[in-house]
């Protein structure tokens, strides 16, 4: 995807087509707009046009446009100086709580709130921030303390009718609304095969799947993919494509996949899940030796333009895991990581330090 589009299609999500020049973050296909505060209103918006995202595009800098492509991690459950001035200096367009908070609503609504207050002409070109959580279930709930549901597993959540896990999800994701949360690292649809959740690390070892087959993962997915949305936040599937196979967690180690291939059944609850509509799929850090043996599934082009794009048909934003402080990708130079994603395909970094964003920058048709 060459780098205008690679940003229009970003921005397609984050601005709201019925005001091109006050944007705001949020999910471009639900029902309401989603907004930092608990008390703004909730009023029905249209999707947001191409021609919108185009007039947004023409008034940002070169260093806004780049800044719009990283997701930065908060230090703790504060915008703290660092944070500041990275939005001010290089432009960062979203943000997102690294750690676990017992703050709650109204501590979490009152950061959001402040990193909300940074948008101006000069840093962000008056487009609002993309505030994010991991906000899955059970091991992985990032946002706890007064006002957010107690959220169980996938595992137990898989065990549900998919019709009740979307009216519940639509129940947490208006907490995360209410927070000034508008963007939420998931559902899973990674496939752990029956009998392996122990020695799969980063997913079945944590209660982390919906379901040992592609068809519960891909339906439960789905169902908290559409009740995310149902209340205005936006979603990506993640671990693209697919964490169930190794042993590995890529925050701590290495990790390798030597099964999943190309038109392999595993990758079905991902194609389910685009079907469904999400705007953002999240990209692996493990290697896939019979996709791409030469690569991270984040620095692979064959996995992302390939696959994703060609074979799979999403066209919405491709957004990497953590770049910033992971094991994984630790051997490689911080600023090479961000080049090496985009110029495979990828649109947006995510990174719980600012390492790689630093350095010499971004290739030039990024821009």
């Amino acid at each position: 995807m060459p780098g205008r589009w690679r940003l229009v299609a970003l921005l397609l999500v984050v601005v709201l087509a019925s005001a091109c020049g006050s944007a705001a973050g949020g999910s471009p296909r639900s029902s309401t707009t989603t907004t930092s505060s608990a008390t703004a209103a909730s009023t029905p918006s249209p999707s947001p046009s191409l021609p919108c995202a185009d007039q947004v595009l023409a008034t940002m800098t070169p260093d806004q446009r780049i800044g719009q492509l990283f997701e930065l991690g908060l230090a703790g459950d504060r915008l703290g100086p660092a944070e500041i001035n990275l939005i001010q200096t290089d432009h960062i367009g979203s943000v997102w709580f690294v750690e676990r908070s017992s703050a709650g609503v109204n501590g979490i609504r009152a950061v959001a709130s402040a990193v909300q207050a940074q948008v101006s002409s000069a840093t962000t070109a008056n487009v609002r921030f993309f505030v994010a959580a991991n906000q899955e279930g059970g091991l992985i709930q990032a946002m706890q303390g007064p006002g957010f549901s107690v959220i169980p597993s996938a595992v137990v959540q898989g065990s549900w009718a998919p019709t009740l896990l979307q009216s519940r999800a639509a129940v947490w994701a208006t907490e995360l609304r209410a927070a000034g949360i508008n963007f939420n690292y998931a559902p899973v649809m990674d496939v752990v095969p029956p009998g392996t959740d122990a020695q799969n690390q980063p997913i079945g070892a944590l209660q982390r799947e919906y379901g040992h087959d592609p068809a519960t993962v891909g339906s439960h997915g789905v169902a908290f993919l559409a009740g995310m949305r149902q209340s205005g936040i936006a979603v990506t599937l993640k671990h693209f494509p697919g964490l169930g196979r190794v042993t590995g967690n890529t925050d701590f180690t290495t990790a390798t996949d030597t099964t999943t291939t190309v038109s392999d059944p595993y990758l079905q609850s991902f194609r389910q899940g685009i079907a469904a509509g999400t705007d953002f799929v999240m990209v692996a850090l493990a290697r896939y030796t019979r996709i791409d043996p030469d690569h991270l599934a984040a620095f692979s082009p064959i996995l992302m333009t390939q696959m994703l794009r060609g074979s799979m048909g999403f066209s919405g934003v491709i957004v990497s895991d953590d770049l910033g402080d992971t094991v994984a990708v630790a051997s490689m130079p911080p600023a090479s990581r961000a080049i090496d994603f985009l110029t495979a395909g990828g649109d947006m970094i995510i990174s719980k330090t600012s390492a790689p964003a630093e350095g010499p920058g971004v290739p030039p048709a990024s821009r």
